[in-house]
């Protein structure tokens, strides 16, 4: 199975960037190394630890997504993923290596992009800006790998699979929730925002 390109994740996101092309390519080198393919079902797990823009680089390659259970969020600001292949057992850990910039590849292309945003570039700068960003994601997407990321072999927790609950109606609301996340209040099920909440500061 042919791994999705890099410019159908741009569609997926919405625009291409840096931090597109480091999922992508994080996810491209992590599934080779534990001996997987992008997963139909829970045959993959994704442990991502940032909620930016790589992390839809990881879901369009994987196919590991929230729907299906297969994708968890640690946010922790790292820019760091955990693959699992539950079939093999392999699992690495893949992070950007911190002596790999994006200044280093292009010292121009932060200071365009500042402008860009502002709305203060010119049209000629925001050609510039375009053509900048095009070799900053090139150079993500094929700079030899030991450069780019450090990737070591792993032994995680392997999540349980997605299971499937109940629903319940709350009885504040009248919406359904599921049993796992229903709580009970003065004797009734309800869901999480009906319940409120209670808090000692631990």
């Amino acid at each position: 199975m042919q791994n999705p390109t890099f410019e159908e994740a741009v569609r997926f996101h919405g625009h291409r960037c840096p931090g597109l092309a480091f999922g992508y390519r994080a996810a491209e080198i992590a599934m080779e190394k534990i001996g997987a393919v992008r997963a139909p079902d829970e045959e993959l797990v994704a442990i991502v630890e940032n909620d930016a823009c790589g992390l839809d680089g990881i879901q369009i390659v994987t196919g590991c997504t929230v729907g299906k259970g297969n994708l968890i969020l640690r946010d922790l600001g790292k820019g760091a993923w955990t693959l699992i292949n539950r079939t093999s057992g392999k699992a690495v850990r893949i992070m950007t290596r911190p002596d790999f910039s994006v200044d280093a590849v292009d010292p121009e292309f932060h200071p365009l992009r500042a402008k860009v945003h502002s709305g203060s570039a010119t049209p000629a700068e925001r050609e510039a800006y375009r053509e900048h960003l095009d070799t900053v994601c090139a150079a993500i997407l094929t700079r030899p790998a030991d450069e780019v990321f450090a990737v070591r072999d792993v032994a995680p927790d392997v999540p349980e699979k997605a299971r499937i609950f109940a629903s319940y109606t709350c009885a504040v609301c009248g919406e359904q929730v599921a049993e796992s996340r229903a709580r009970v209040k003065d004797g009734k099920i309800v869901c999480i925002p009906c319940a409120g909440k209670y808090t000692r500061g631990w």
